[in-house]
């Protein structure tokens, strides 16, 4: 095992992580005074000012609703219901977060009257089953998702057809550099999931996925090769609706997965089609989606990996033959606050032992990886990191 500081959760206890607040440890962080040095934030829509970030962390919003009697933000300490805001003069309202949020991206909307909005400032992401407002805290190691002088992908959109679902599906297809100039190389792929309450747009968008791999290609320290990204949540109409979680059911996206985009991926891509180049990982929901689909479907893929989305034990392995033999990575990874949170955390989801399945699955003489973001909770810098980690990895004998 390379311990770089990677379980099974339930469905249930993977979205107990993802609603615990990702600020909710950073006020026990800093006590210190908030430093006036606030700028825009990256993600502002152009010629926007707020919301800002400081060299702290804090976020400061300000919006105009004249008419309105109460604002909030969702972001900030989730103990406090987010972040307050307070009339300032002309119809505005503005509030600082109590405390410092973690780096990375956040997804939060306005509750003004009771009512919700986006954020007129900034860009939208789908997540939480709906176009939210988006906020970047910035990162002291963002340079591995930075845009760089070096030779770009691309992300491509297809439409392929799924009989399973009487529709055409959509899917964003990374192509590494130099994809188009030799016509008979032939690549990998990596399919990579979405979390709950995501799409397809997630991992480019909100993960920065090209550019993560564009600058370890570049670097020399990945191989180049194609990923694949496509919608999960296949038989959930309206996932947000009440009880569409315990709804959901693995077999129709496994159908769509293995039986129509795989097969459209390899006959439109100029792709090595067999185990050995293809892997298959995801984030929360969709890791959970790929221990399924993988333990379903030993012959499909040899490189596993789960992104804050459960774990393989010694006994998972046992119950699947075929993986000793055939898979030559397994890859998990945690940020290191979830792991912090076990012993607080619903039923079910306390009792994983990430560390010692690693452990096990060592003793057993299987190849596998256990990576812990550093001072982050279930959020998007946790799994940046972690594709930065797993992708150099794969497609290594």
């Amino acid at each position: 095992m390379k311990t770089i500081l990677s379980a099974c959760l339930s469905a249930t206890a993977a979205l107990a992580v993802l609603s615990l607040p990702v600020a909710a440890a950073a006020q026990s962080r800093s006590t210190a005074a908030v430093i006036e040095d606030f700028q825009p934030s990256s993600l502002n829509q152009p010629g926007q000012d707020y919301p800002q970030v400081n060299s702290q962390g804090y976020v400061r919003f300000r919006v105009h609703a004249p008419g309105a009697e109460q604002v909030r933000a969702t972001l900030g300490l989730g103990g406090e219901g987010g972040t307050q805001l307070h009339k300032v003069g002309d119809g505005y309202w503005e509030g600082t977060s109590s405390g410092p949020l973690d780096e990375g991206f956040h997804y939060y909307h306005l509750d003004i009257d009771g009512a919700v909005f986006n954020d007129p400032g900034t860009l939208n992401f789908y997540g939480s089953t709906r176009w939210e407002s988006g906020i970047e805290v910035p990162a002291h190691d963002a340079d591995f998702y930075a845009v760089k002088d070096v030779p770009h992908g691309q992300v491509r959109q297809v439409l392929f057809p799924s009989p399973s679902t009487d529709q055409h599906r959509r899917a964003f297809v990374y192509t590494p550099p130099g994809y188009d100039r030799d016509p008979t190389a032939r690549y990998p792929v990596l399919y990579l999931q979405h979390g709950w309450g995501e799409d397809e747009t997630a991992w480019s968008v909100q993960g920065h996925a090209n550019l993560i791999m564009d600058n370890l290609i570049a670097e020399g320290d990945a191989l180049p090769f194609i990923i694949v990204m496509t919608y999960g949540m296949t038989n959930v109409v309206r996932p947000g609706a009440p009880g569409g979680l315990s709804s959901f059911d693995i077999a129709p996206f496994e159908t769509v997965l293995t039986r129509e985009l795989i097969p459209y991926i390899d006959s439109h891509f100029r792709t090595l089609p067999d185990a050995d180049h293809r892997a298959m990982a995801g984030l929360s929901m969709g890791g959970f989606e790929t221990k399924l689909i993988t333990t379903r479907n030993p012959d499909l893929f040899n490189y596993i990996g789960l992104l804050s989305g459960g774990t393989f034990s010694p006994d998972d392995i046992a119950a699947t033959p075929q993986f000793r033999d055939k898979v030559k990575l397994f890859f998990v990874s945690y940020g290191s606050r979830e792991l912090e949170r076990r012993n607080t955390a619903p039923p079910g989801m306390a009792a994983f032992d990430p560390v010692g399945n690693a452990e096990g699955l060592t003793a057993m003489g299987v190849n596998n990886v256990f990576y812990v973001s550093p001072d982050t909770a279930h959020e998007f810098l946790s799994w940046r990191r972690s594709l930065r980690e797993m992708a150099p990895l794969l497609f290594r004998d």
